[in-house]
């Protein structure tokens, strides 16, 4: 179903610049503890390098994606809309954490656009279907992550080459899905695969390769959170095995039955997409987590 209003634009639109943020902002942590030695000698500047590099491709990634969900009449404006939201939530959000003598907020702005300028010219070159597995889509995530080494001032480096693929590659299944969810009807159920058992909502995602989380309320554990504090809903992401993660969400008890039928169905709309939106961080927490670093990346 494609996305061909203005109003199916605005939801997604935040929604990827969002997830373009967080996927940049950890890899760049990622790389970095990947090697540590080279970690210490990076500039503010050169993490800023890399970050940019990171939104570069991820440009590339969601204007190739567009294509199969928004109109070729619509793609355009899509993908300007889409530079704006990046632009503002960088402006609003990250922008005063990078304020420096290096690096200001207007640098930032026009970096951001040279960056998605540039996205085509440096990675267009790879003619491929983002959502399949190919060599041609492998040349494409080991060029991205020399650039990324070099960017580091470690050319060619393996540990920062193999953590740069394996952000760049796992993040594809997450945009991917955020595309499909805004392309569905406002009614139509999930399609994540769902295994009710125990009082639990469990979606199985794969941390390797990132694909969207999804849950349905049914009875949240009991249990307070401190003296006069009762836990009214909860969410809750874990590893399941090696290769899984299972997100939840549930209400408590006595609050979902006070709750008339139309406020339980909007409640469940909203904690529907709060679940999909955690499992999937928590997802690719553990996928970048994966590749090396002693300890878990970021916060799910």
């Amino acid at each position: 179903m494609a996305l061909n209003t203005t109003e199916n634009f605005d939801g997604i639109l935040k929604d990827l610049a969002h997830t373009m943020m967080s996927v940049a902002r950890e890899s760049v942590n990622l790389i970095k503890r990947s090697d540590q030695q080279q970690a210490l000698k990076l500039q503010r500047k050169q993490e800023w390098d890399i970050y940019l590099e990171f939104i570069r491709m991820l440009f590339n990634l969601v204007d190739r994606l567009s294509a199969f969900y928004v109109p070729i009449q619509a793609q355009r404006e899509f993908m300007n809309s889409l530079e704006d939201s990046v632009a503002h939530q960088l402006k609003t959000v990250l922008a005063p954490s990078l304020s420096s003598t290096e690096i200001d907020e207007m640098e930032v702005m026009l970096s951001v656009g040279q960056a998605v300028a540039e996205s085509r010219e440096v990675y267009e070159r790879f003619k491929f279907v983002v959502t399949d597995q190919t060599k041609e889509r492998d040349q494409y995530f080991q060029f991205f992550s020399e650039r990324v080494a070099t960017k580091a001032g470690a050319p060619g480096k393996q540990e920062i080459t193999s953590a740069a693929f394996l952000c760049g590659s796992a993040v594809v299944p997450a945009l991917k899905s955020l595309f499909e969810d805004a392309a569905k009807p406002a009614d139509q159920p999930s399609s994540a695969p769902v295994d009710v058992s125990e009082g639990k909502a469990k979606v199985q995602v794969s941390a390797s390769a990132v694909p969207a989380g999804s849950a349905t309320p049914l009875a949240a554990p009991e249990g307070t959170t401190g003296e006069g504090l009762i836990k009214l809903i909860s969410v809750v992401s874990r590893t399941q095995g090696d290769e899984e993660v299972e997100t939840w969400w549930g209400l408590h008890p006595q609050f979902r039955r006070d709750l008339p039928p139309d406020e339980a169905k909007e409640l469940a709309k909203h904690m529907n997409r709060v679940t999909r939106i955690v499992g999937e961080r928590f997802a690719i927490v553990v996928s970048l987590a994966k590749a090396g670093a002693s300890r878990p990346v970021g916060n799910a």
